[in-house]
């Protein structure tokens, strides 16, 4: 079933543009980090003061969130162990431990003023993302990267069209945080999941692209090599717009129907759906363009002579 037409758009033709809003977005990305002196870390990289607490009657997680809510300043996480009880993990502030408990209990009670609520325990806990984890982190990323490029270059018989690869996924990956980063979402393990599910969504678009790219350079060898990356990408498309609409459309349910826990991710999704299709189009294509213009233009300049 066919929904598009195949178009006929000069993308290379506004690939400085697409340069321009690039530089913007990072432009953006890389102040909000600057002026709000860094992200936003979440329980996971920051620790925290674990709290349990049981009622004599059955609560629910929804109830407990609307009292602890009207702390404006409380950052935390929720846990049910059974009906009856929960484990609150807050964030680390100036407050004590004990503070801290007095005040969960507090608004707890206002919130449950007929229950009778118990503290069973009181710790600290340490953020689960540590130095080794996060180091561990960042050699796995540097491996795929270099795993990335190695196989695109030997698919593709181009190194170059790896490294776009990769300079794609963390354009996308920048951009996205730059801006959770600059509406002060909150950095943790659900946002991580975000950042990485874009990165393979960002790559697999790209690689369907090089896929076509590849069979129009055999195809259409005795067209320029600008209007065989525009052909490639018109004809891809309409493929592109039906995936990358159904990922949206899903990740906006989540958004707005799916409750507080799982809204940031699905914002860094709604996002990142769009950044990755842009990048593939306005990024990658460009980049290996302008490489492969340049190439041939000093290999003229050196037959000339």
């Amino acid at each position: 079933m066919r929904f598009f037409k195949t178009p006929n758009i000069d993308f290379i033709g506004k690939r400085y543009y697409a340069f321009a809003f690039s530089i913007i977005l990072f432009a953006i990305g890389l102040g909000a980090l600057i002026v709000k002196g860094g992200p936003n870390y979440g329980i996971d990289f920051t620790g925290g003061i674990l709290i349990q607490a049981s009622f004599n009657q059955e609560i629910s997680l929804e109830q407990v969130r609307t009292g602890l809510s009207k702390d404006k300043n409380l950052v935390y996480e929720l846990q049910t162990v059974g009906k009856d009880a929960i484990i609150v993990r807050v964030k680390t502030t100036a407050k004590t431990q004990a503070e801290m408990t007095s005040e969960i209990l507090t608004l707890l009670q206002t919130q449950f003023p007929t229950q009778t609520i118990t503290i069973d325990r009181t710790e600290y806990v340490g953020p689960s993302v540590g130095k080794h984890l996060s180091k561990q982190a960042s050699y796995a990323f540097f491996f795929a990267f270099l795993g990335i490029i190695i196989y695109v270059a030997f698919r593709f018989k181009s190194g170059l069209w790896g490294m776009s690869g990769v300079i794609a996924i963390v354009h996308d990956v920048f951009v996205v945080f730059g801006i959770m980063v600059f509406f002060n979402k909150e950095v943790d393990l659900t946002l991580i999941a975000a950042l990485l599910t874009i990165a393979g969504y960002s790559i697999n678009d790209t690689i369907v692209l090089f896929d076509r790219v590849r069979e129009n350079l055999r195809l259409l060898a005795k067209e320029s090599f600008g209007n065989i990356i525009n052909k490639s990408i018109n004809e891809v498309l309409g493929r592109t717009i039906i995936t990358s609409a159904t990922v949206f459309i899903v990740s906006l349910i989540l958004w707005l129907m799916g409750g507080e826990v799982i809204a940031d991710f699905a914002l860094a999704m709604l996002i990142g759906t769009f950044i990755g299709v842009y990048s593939t189009i306005f990024v990658v294509a460009p980049l290996i363009f302008e490489w492969e213009k340049r190439k041939r233009d000093r290999f003229k300049k050196a037959f000339n002579r």
